[in-house]
């Protein structure tokens, strides 16, 4: 036995060869192990806390310390042999990779989770997280060039040519594809300035509903007839845009015309009905109640309030609901709404 645990094959004995083995499937071991009893316990105690950074520490742990020590037991069990030049060369190149892969992922990870806690401490924040898919595809291209110069460099290429080639076809590209860029560059805008969000009814130039989508290159609009409005980020982001969903309050205006011979009186009384009827209405503030202009066929009066909720079928409805109750006051009080209306006087000649 003592012979054949002798015998050596590539500068190692068969010996070297069972211990190198015996390191390698005995950690893993102990790592199948350590994952079934604590780090299981583990991740049921940290579901059972109110904050979530243990959540995050364990999943950590699970799918980046694990993986990470399984190679490096790998790497010690090879270590333990007698390497040749070039095996060496090419597991110190491979561990290289293997690192470098990992630090990219942990990277991307924490980049994630922290664009996700931005995200939820916002309003409505469970429903924004899909935004973030956009924005971590170009993180993602950006933080995979950028360890792969790393690696390049790291075996012994000339980065700066290859940093010089990039740039020279990072130029070229831009200058093909400013438009998507523009875009781009806007919805970058649109996610951290929040101009709008999903689920806001806005107005932009003659369009006008509510936001549907909003992509790396366009954003998508339910219009109020239905159909489906798709403008590029670099046109809402450089328009004028009325955000109707952030108002705190909405005003209403509008005239009420009487006839010409309507009593003094009554005149007098009309500013003071109308605002009480909107004093008793809920979630109403009066403004103002005015004998405004003499018109071509009425008496005008100007009325002014606001509505304190942003639903704009809120709104109509309490707009509504104020025009019901003027009509009803008016007729009890004999007043008559105007109407157009022209007097012709004929004189008789002699």
């Amino acid at each position: 036995m003592k012979d054949i645990l002798d015998n050596i094959y590539f500068n190692n004995t068969v010996q070297d060869y069972a211990i190198a083995l015996g390191i390698i499937l005995g950690g893993i071991a102990l790592l199948r192990l350590f994952r079934k009893t604590l780090l299981n316990r583990l991740k049921a105690w940290a579901a059972k806390t109110d904050t979530r950074f243990d959540d995050y520490v364990v999943l950590g742990v699970e799918r980046f310390g694990l993986p990470i020590l399984n190679f490096l037991i790998i790497y010690w069990g090879i270590h333990y042999l007698t390497l040749s030049a070039k095996v060496s060369s090419i597991v110190s190149k491979a561990t290289t990779v293997v690192i470098v892969y990992f630090v990219i992922r942990i990277i991307l990870s924490a980049i994630r989770k922290l664009l996700e806690a931005y995200v939820l401490k916002q309003e409505n924040g469970e429903t924004k997280l899909k935004q973030i898919t956009g924005i971590m595809v170009v993180i993602n291209v950006a933080v995979w060039v950028l360890g792969l110069v790393f690696l390049f460099d790291n075996f012994g290429y000339n980065v700066t040519a290859i940093i010089t080639g990039l740039g020279i076809g990072g130029i070229a590209i831009a200058l093909a594809a400013q438009n998507i860029l523009g875009d781009l560059f806007n919805y970058f805008v649109i996610f951290f300035d929040r101009p709008f969000e999903v689920g806001d009814f806005i107005v932009v130039d003659d369009k006008r509903g509510t936001v549907e989508y909003i992509g790396i290159k366009t954003t998508r609009i339910k219009s109020i007839s239905g159909e489906q409005i798709i403008i590029s980020n670099s046109n809402l982001t450089s328009s004028r845009l009325h955000n109707f969903r952030r108002m705190e309050q909405r005003r209403a205006i509008f005239n009420i015309g009487v006839v010409y011979g309507t009593p003094l009186e009554k005149l007098k009384k009309i500013p003071d009905m109308i605002t009480q009827i909107i004093i008793n209405e809920p979630l109403t503030t009066p403004d103002r109640v005015h004998f405004a202009t003499y018109g071509d066929f009425s008496l005008n009066f100007e009325v002014v309030f606001f509505v304190q909720s942003s639903d704009y079928k809120q709104y109509m409805d309490i707009v509504q609901d104020v025009n019901f109750k003027i009509y009803e006051i008016f007729e009890k009080e004999r007043i008559e709404f105007a109407y157009p209306t022209q007097t012709i006087h004929l004189k008789k000649s002699e």
